[in-house]
């Protein structure tokens, strides 16, 4: 009798960082794991309107590893497409996916307006999803039937994000979501895994490391300092999800130690105000050094400079407050939200300072920023950079090259193969390489669409 079989299909996420969409049938299950929006030059490209190349009516379940829109972002044309099935994910994530895809669906009517083209999906398909969905705990085995079995781990990325460690006829395959920069600021570290048969994992900083966590907060103080000594602006392009965080967290540490002077702080994102509500809310899940600060009455992003803009003409006020000023604001790759206003406004400024914090993928402008870009267009219009910019590349929330390969080391006696997905080429292709180099596993990077057939 033959062994059953089991296989796996990349659909998205693969040649590109965003987009994740893997698809994994087994025990006469059809299981997705995420369906995300590709990012890019545009937050929802002209990809992501393309019909799915499978039928959503055959969908059973739908795993979730956490919010962020390219992981959660075509949930709901999957739903308007046909998909009645099960989508499961951590109660965090169901709670910040509530804010996430209203969100993604506001950015998405915007564009569809401007091209004179109908929305890929619709206020009702984001109301059908969440009556499909159900949560599931961290720390469970949840029995899905026909003897296969799923179990959740931390990944460390954000609140909520989780592992998805499937078992079936005593094999395991793990798909990793987004690994977390661990340690984290106030986030749990990443789980280890150490007994996987297959490992689908992520590659965003594949091939390159961070700065250390003392040089990012030592990067951070110094240019808040500047900002404050020579009375300039500086502008933070920030994600909404766990990288405002994070930044707030530094900055209320800067604030009440005393290691930085006064300094206006604008959070001008009504997206991350409501997300940082959340977060407090889930403080339990905080790590055990954060939850010690909460219990000793530390708001942990919050102080007394600090001013969320929720209301459009507050944000308009916020040219008008004098220097020294900090402004936080999404989205992190300036490819919509209200930091393009204030990148429109400060990129000419020779007295602003423009800080990139997290990943900017490829034909955003942001990424054209980074790339020392002279001019850029932002809304039809030739703007000039004189601004300074600047970059800090230990705030990501996603494991570099070192801790990638670490995090693999760490089941390398029992992984059969682990294939490298969500990064860009260039990124992927060198982890792969470096995966088959130290630790002798094998590791492949899969082509866009390419099914395998997994030993379970």
């Amino acid at each position: 009798m033959n062994t059953p079989k089991a296989k796996l299909t990349f659909y998205g996420g693969v040649g590109t960082v965003t987009g994740a969409n893997f698809l994994f049938e087994i025990a006469s299950k059809r299981i997705l794991i995420d369906c995300g929006l590709e990012q890019g030059s545009q937050f929802a490209e002209e990809r992501n309107r393309d019909a799915f190349a499978y039928d959503p009516a055959s969908i059973d379940i739908l795993f979730i590893t956490h919010a962020h829109a390219d992981h959660i972002g075509r949930i709901p044309k999957l739903v308007r497409d046909g998909f009645k099935g099960i989508i499961y994910s951590t109660p965090a994530t169901r709670d910040l996916t509530g804010v996430m895809l209203p969100d993604t669906l506001r950015i998405i009517e915007d564009e569809a307006r401007r091209k004179g083209v109908l929305p890929m999906f619709e206020a009702k398909d984001v109301d059908e999803a969440f009556k499909l969905w159900k949560t599931i705990p961290y720390y469970e085995t949840f029995d899905i039937g026909n003897g296969l079995s799923v179990f959740l781990k931390d990944s460390g990325h954000i609140l909520g994000s989780t592992m998805y460690e499937f078992s079936f006829s005593n094999k395991k395959i793990v798909f990793t979501g987004d690994l977390g920069n661990s340690p984290s600021l106030f986030l749990r570290d990443t789980d280890i895994i150490t007994d996987a048969d297959y490992l689908l994992m992520e590659s965003v900083y594949g091939d390159r490391n961070h700065e250390s966590k003392d040089e990012r907060k030592e990067r951070l103080t110094e240019i808040v300092k500047d900002t404050i000594k020579r009375n300039r602006t500086l502008v933070i392009p920030a994600f909404s999800l766990e990288r405002t965080q994070d930044i707030l967290f530094e900055l209320n540490e800067l604030v009440e130690r005393g290691h930085i002077g006064e300094v206006k702080v604008f959070i001008d994102s009504p997206l991350a105000t409501a997300i940082t509500k959340i977060y407090k809310s889930y403080s339990n899940e905080f790590k055990d050094s954060a939850r010690a600060l909460i219990a000793q009455g530390d708001d942990l992003f919050d102080f007394p400079s600090l001013k969320f803009t929720v209301k459009r003409e507050e944000s308009q006020h916020i040219d008008n407050a004098a220097n020294p000023k900090i402004i936080i604001a999404g989205s992190g790759m300036s490819n919509g939200g209200r930091i393009v206003h204030h990148e429109k406004h400060y990129l000419p400024d020779q007295n602003a300072t423009i800080l990139m914090i997290g990943y900017q993928a490829t034909n955003t402008l942001g990424r054209r920023i980074l790339e020392g870009a002279k001019e850029v267009t932002i809304d039809g219009d030739r703007i000039r950079v004189n601004a300074e910019i600047k970059n800090i590349t230990g705030y990501s929330s996603h494991k570099d090259s070192e801790h990638l390969v670490g995090f693999v080391e760490a089941t390398a006696e029992t992984v059969k193969k682990v294939f490298v997905v969500m990064g860009e080429p260039k990124s992927a292709m060198f982890l792969v390489q470096r995966l088959r180099d130290y630790l002798g596993v094998d590791a492949v990077f899969p082509e866009q669409g390419s099914s395998v057939e997994l030993d379970m």
